[in-house]
């Protein structure tokens, strides 16, 4: 292993800075965006507008070196987690050229009812984003866009704003806001029909519900169960925008399914046309193409360890596999990422090697640079 990778990511995270929220609100609705405490060693309690609950706090990661033999701690929150400066030095070590940042702390926010908190929120959230993140590196940092998605008109209002501050990617989460039609509802059409109109992507993130999404399992096994579960949302949300016909009605809108793998498209795309095929009697509405084929062409999906995921472009056919460090959580590649790309991609041919590691990635977000280190070896 003594090639680096380079390459972009389309899942991490940023830790907002302490005191966030009070920084860039009125105190009044500051106190009501959402918190995390610490209640004990293995706890700590999330609260949102008024209401909380509990959940596990992740551990620290021990892992071997790269001889093999050393052990080596590696907190899920490493300096760069939360100071932008010492985040571009983690991606440059990695080898993380271009990276798709979502919130934390801020990904609860799709648990506020209250429509105008949340559309105060995101202007705010989404103005801070543009000057003091994106700014930093605008061809390499794509923040996404917080949305109040309780309103489907405020939510297009939002969408604009986002767009008008030069933002690239809006995120919702993958279950509709409590109060708000589902996604394969026709109200959302025109949330769909701004992104389709001013180019930006729309992102789920697995693991976004609503709710505790940490203990739906619980008893032998229960860890595994609620990790692989977590990841369901992602495909539902992609399976009622092919459904409902929004991408045959909006056919410049392309979504990102953000670390829920990649695999599941080819399985899910002949599920699909198997039930539009077989069971068309009950079929509504009737798309031109078999709804594989809207998956393929317009959602894309992030992974990070997933064996299969590159089979599902050379094998299967799905070109829009990205790679994603989902740095700084444990489950990620920080501290480990050119050993998990070789692991990944040796042996794979040049074509799908880039499209997977930059290709699909530019072709969402063509704003972004290429790293020097393959500029150079281009010239």
């Amino acid at each position: 292993m003594t090639e680096k990778i380079w390459t972009h990511s389309a899942d991490s995270h940023f830790l907002e800075p302490k005191g966030h929220w009070h920084d860039i609100m009125p105190r009044a609705l500051a106190d009501r965006m959402p918190r995390v405490e610490r209640i004990s060693d293995d706890e700590e309690r999330v609260t949102v507008d008024g209401k909380s609950f509990l959940r596990p706090v992740p551990k620290i990661l021990k892992v071997k070196g790269a001889d093999g033999l050393n052990i080596a701690e590696i907190n899920h929150r490493p300096p760069g987690a939360r100071d932008i400066n010492a985040r571009m030095l983690d991606l440059d070590q990695e080898g993380v050229w271009a990276e798709v940042m979502f919130q934390s702390i801020g990904l609860w926010c799709a648990l506020i009812e209250d429509p105008e908190l949340i559309s105060a929120a995101a202007r705010a959230e989404n103005e801070w984003l543009a000057s003091e993140i994106q700014a930093v590196a605008p061809d390499r940092l794509v923040p996404a866009a917080l949305m109040p998605l309780v309103d489907v008109d405020a939510a297009v209002a939002a969408l604009y704003h986002a767009a008008e501050v030069g933002l690239h990617l809006v995120n919702m989460p993958t279950g509709h806001p409590k109060g708000a039609p589902d996604y394969n509802d026709a109200a959302w059409d025109p949330l769909w029909a701004a992104a389709d109109e001013t180019g930006l992507v729309i992102a789920f993130h697995i693991g976004t519900d609503g709710g505790d999404q940490a203990s739906n399992f619980r008893g032998p096994g229960g860890a595994v169960l609620n990790y692989v579960h977590s990841r369901f949302g992602g495909q539902y949300a992609a399976m009622k925008l092919v459904a409902s016909g929004a991408f045959e009605r909006h056919q410049g809108l392309r979504v990102l399914i953000a670390e829920g793998g990649a695999t599941w498209v080819p399985f899910i795309g002949d599920r699909m046309n198997e039930g539009f095929r077989q069971h068309s009697m009950f079929v509504r509405p009737k798309l031109a193409r078999p709804p594989k084929d809207y998956l393929y062409e317009h959602v894309y999906a992030s992974f990070q360890h997933d064996e299969t995921a590159p089979a599902a472009m050379w094998a299967m056919g799905y070109r829009n596999v990205l790679f994603g460090s989902d740095y700084p959580h444990i489950e990620g590649t920080f501290g480990h990422t050119q050993e998990t790309l070789h692991s990944l991609l040796d042996g794979l041919d040049e074509v799908a090697r880039h499209r997977i590691t930059r290709g699909a990635f530019e072709e969402l977000f063509p704003h972004v640079s290429a790293p020097p280190a393959v500029v150079a070896a281009a010239s």
